[in-house]
């Protein structure tokens, strides 16, 4: 009775198989031209046993104010998540068009979606809620949902484990740092304040998002970019602050190994970009540091990033020394684990 994991994002695939709580199998697959219906069948040819699949859990980034616990998906469910498509274009789209090929190929088991953001929906309304008039904030359901909460709630067991200790009796500060990047502040095993808002764009400065600006500044760009003020010149906007901003729009360089390289090799753009980044990390930390009351057990670094090269914790580790009694730890992402556990919250048997 085995469990398939879908984690698919727009230039890959990653996938595991479980069967109580055992890890079967596990692998990524480039994906090139959205092709996933090739790495889709590459990966049930590869299975022995496809028969002994009983569910899938895909991961799905965005699931707006509906979607807070793990569903069961069905055509319904999938058009209601593509009307959040729009809040996380980077990810649904694909999270979604993924989902639909292995629902062909597998028609006869249940499919399960779990959130990213769902790990945020009880967020307390200081954090969650924005300063703009209620009648706005409940029309449109502008609130702060949080984005890698996949990745923060492993992050949260997995420090837990690593101290021996109840999460409900830790504090924490979880730093995804990836391509994307968010950190979170856990009181208690409940996440109380994240990084990013109504959409991955706020927070950090990331490889290709701006993180936090102004909304002036938005306002004014709309104002001086070439032409009317049309839906086409807002996509193009919004393409510019996710696409073209952040390091790459600093340094113009769109991958963190490259910026690294430019680092040692003494660039100038690469060492500003590099020191922007660790600027705005510091600053979140500190400002959850706050939050929690100064009651801080550990810092936990998670993602490709956090968890990989050492150079960048050490930079932010070195500027956060005024912190006494706090354990900087590492974490090795697994998303798909947390996916599966949420999974199996519907299928307990399983």
């Amino acid at each position: 009775m085995s469990i398939l994991i879908i984690n698919a994002g727009s230039t890959s695939l990653k996938y595991a198989l479980f069967e109580n709580e055992k890890e079967l199998d596990r692998g990524i697959f480039e994906i090139k031209a959205n092709n996933y219906e090739k790495a889709i069948k590459q990966l049930l040819r590869q299975q022995n046993n496809l028969q002994d699949i009983t569910v899938v859990g895909h991961r799905i980034v965005h699931g707006g104010h509906k979607f807070v616990k793990p569903t069961l998906i069905n055509d319904e469910v999938i058009s209601s998540i593509e009307s959040f498509n729009d809040l996380a274009p980077l990810h649904n789209p694909f999270n979604l068009a993924c989902a639909k090929i292995v629902r062909e190929y597998l028609p006869d088991i249940p499919h399960v979606a779990v959130f990213d953001t769902a790990f945020f929906s009880g967020l307390p309304a200081q954090a969650k809620i924005y300063a703009l008039p209620r009648e706005i904030t409940e029309k449109y359901e502008i609130y702060r949902y949080g984005f890698h909460g996949l990745s923060h709630e492993y992050a949260m067991n997995d420090v837990a484990r690593q101290l021996n200790r109840d999460v409900k009796q830790l504090n924490l500060i979880t730093c995804h740092l990836g391509g994307g990047g968010s950190i979170a502040a856990i009181k208690q095993g409940q996440p109380i304040d994240i990084s990013m808002g109504w959409t991955p764009m706020e927070g950090l400065v990331m490889m290709t998002r701006s993180g936090d600006l102004g909304p002036g500044i938005v306002l004014e760009l709309l104002k001086r970019l070439p032409g009317e003020v049309t839906e086409e010149k807002v996509n193009q906007l919004e393409d510019l602050l996710n696409h073209h901003s952040g390091i790459k729009g600093l340094s113009g360089i769109s991958d963190f190994r490259g910026l690294l390289k430019q680092l040692s090799l003494g660039d100038e753009d690469a060492k500003l970009a590099f020191d922007i980044a660790i600027y705005r990390i510091v600053k979140y930390i500190g400002a959850y540091w706050a939050i929690l009351g100064g009651q801080l057990d550990a810092i936990a670094f998670t993602g490709a990033i956090g968890a990989g090269n050492p150079i960048t914790r050490n930079q932010i580790i070195n500027k956060l020394k005024f912190l006494t009694n706090v354990e900087f730890l590492v974490v090795k992402p697994d998303e798909e684990f947390i996916i599966y556990k949420n999974t199996i919250k519907l299928f307990p048997e399983q």
